[in-house]
């Protein structure tokens, strides 16, 4: 019986013991907590199957560099990832690094203490001096930094079509008056002179956007987005509401414009098809124009910067986009903040630098050399810009920015004036900060 006893005793024990290994089994989060493994995590919204590979192997090449550290690796699509990082933030379950586009919504983080300050972190070794100056913009709040640069630069262009300018003798113009000379010669010849689908009402913001900046300097926004002494009912606002339904007045865009879809490729079709000479568009119409009728990227396809406006406070160099598509910023809740940083940098680091640019990607990294001439074009634009005004709506709120759209919608369909669009936009502004 006594051995009966022991033999009890011990299967008792052995079982409380690999219960205890059940319950405290080293879990991802205990190695975290324990000494082991060190984990941090990783969120970004490049969900092609090249983009997260790329990105992957940019982490691999962190972790092979550290194997005390786990990075999980999380890629979510645009939308989810707003509402998810949102709700992260609200409830102290954030990621440890996360994709931002900087502007407004971001700030509102930072004010709430969720980013960490890594302005000593660019600093050490010269870093920031990596970056084209324009990339930081976005990213700066009370003169410090709180990201880093690393997607490609993204940045509002007029494309044209070379064989109809040289047809009419047109050159590329560097003023307004003169890109407005050319709107009405290509009228006069029965040319569409700038094709538009602004069903989505983001690509005809690309018109308002550029004449605000050229008319009143990158300020104006800003001071009217942040509530530092600026209005959306200031004049350079209601004088770009004026400016655009010239152009919708003088027959610039084609009929039923609001109405065309750009997703479908309906603007550029036009362009293709040499019914319209002209579209103000993102740098990604270089991938997609390449990818739809190659012949015409490499024979047809030519740009010009945004021209300036007489008598306008806006920088000649000035435009309007992004030097850096997508930023990436450590939260406050990092427990190993300088190794996410360093994680960061893999991202943007020399073998990074070459894998984006294969990729389409303009990285905003200084002295960058292309094959490509239309890449190397676009990259020397933007390492001069002074300033690089981030895309409205990804500076305001959401909730403003889908207001903000209407409106400029409501312009080009000429349903309400410049002075009333100003004076809506402002009165939405002041409901929505409550000032």
């Amino acid at each position: 019986m006594k051995r009966l006893g022991k033999i009890v005793a011990l299967v008792t024990l052995v079982v409380f013991m690999l219960s205890l290994v059940l319950v405290f089994s080293p879990s991802e989060k205990a190695f975290s907590s324990a000494g082991g493994t060190k984990k941090i995590v990783f969120w970004h919204i490049t969900t092609d199957a090249v983009g997260k590979q790329m990105i992957q192997n940019q982490v691999n090449r962190f972790l092979k560099a550290h194997p005390d550290f786990k990075v999980e690796v999380v890629p979510l699509q645009n939308d989810s990832f707003k509402t998810k990082l949102k709700i992260a933030m609200g409830s102290n379950q954030a990621p440890d690094v996360f994709v931002t586009w900087g502007g407004g919504p971001f700030f509102e983080y930072v004010r709430a203490g969720k980013v960490k300050d890594i302005t000593a972190y660019m600093n050490e070794k010269n870093y920031k001096s990596r970056f084209v100056d324009a990339a930081f913009g976005p990213i700066t709040y009370n003169n410090k930094i709180w990201a880093v640069p690393v997607e490609g630069a993204g940045v509002a262009l007029v494309w044209y079509n070379k064989e109809i300018f040289k047809k009419y003798n047109l050159k590329v113009p560097t003023t307004y008056d003169e890109f407005l000379n050319i709107v009405k010669v290509l009228k006069s010849k029965g040319i569409t002179p700038i094709t538009l689908a602004n069903k989505t009402k983001w690509p005809g913001c690309f018109w308002y956007w550029n004449l605000v900046n050229k008319l009143g300097g990158a300020s104006a926004f800003e001071k009217a987005a942040e509530r530092t002494g600026g209005s959306f009912a200031d004049e350079p606002f209601v004088k770009a509401g004026q400016m655009l339904q010239d152009l919708v007045k003088m027959g610039a865009f084609p009929k039923g414009f609001n109405g065309l879809d750009w997703d479908t490729g309906q603007s550029r079709m036009l362009l293709y098809s040499g019914k319209a000479a002209m579209e103000l568009m993102g740098t990604w119409q270089i991938p997609i124009v390449k990818a739809e009728k190659k012949e015409f990227y490499e024979k047809n396809l030519d740009f010009f910067p945004f021209p300036s406006i007489k008598g306008g406070k806006g920088d000649p160099t000035s435009l309007v986009g992004m030097a850096s598509s997508n930023y990436y910023a450590v939260t406050t809740t990092c427990k190993y903040p300088k190794e996410a940083f360093n994680m960061i940098q893999y991202l943007i680091d020399d073998q990074a630098v070459k894998e984006r640019i294969n990729y389409g990607q303009i990285p905003p990294v200084k002295g960058l050399k292309f094959s490509d001439p239309m890449l190397q074009k676009v990259y020397n634009i933007v390492a001069k810009a002074k300033s690089i005004q981030l895309w409205w709506d990804q500076y305001l709120p959401p909730q403003l920015a889908e207001t903000h759209k209407d409106i400029v919608q409501s312009l080009f369909g000429l349903t309400i004036t410049p002075k009333a669009a100003a004076e809506k936009m402002e009165k939405a502004a002041k409901e929505y900060f409550k000032k």
